[in-house]
């Protein structure tokens, strides 16, 4: 018998995925949309995330040199 796979990661997330995901509520997740604070897109005017994306948003964030004025 063998090894059962690891449960796949989706790439593209709901509103619900990624407020659980950044550990906020749904609701921020819809302003920082609807502002363009994040990445994110719209299909049938539902928001939709790419996780990739949120990944690279979340590393620019979070980058020291962000802070630094040259």
């Amino acid at each position: 018998m063998g090894k059962k796979a690891a449960p796949v990661e989706p790439e593209i997330l709901t509103i619900r995925q990624v407020a659980e995901y950044l550990h906020v509520t749904e609701r921020t997740i819809y302003r920082l949309a609807g502002a363009s604070g994040i990445p994110a897109f719209k299909v049938g005017g539902s928001w939709r995330f790419r996780k990739l994306d949120l990944d690279n948003w979340i590393a620019a964030q979070t980058d020291p040199a962000q802070g630094r004025s040259g």
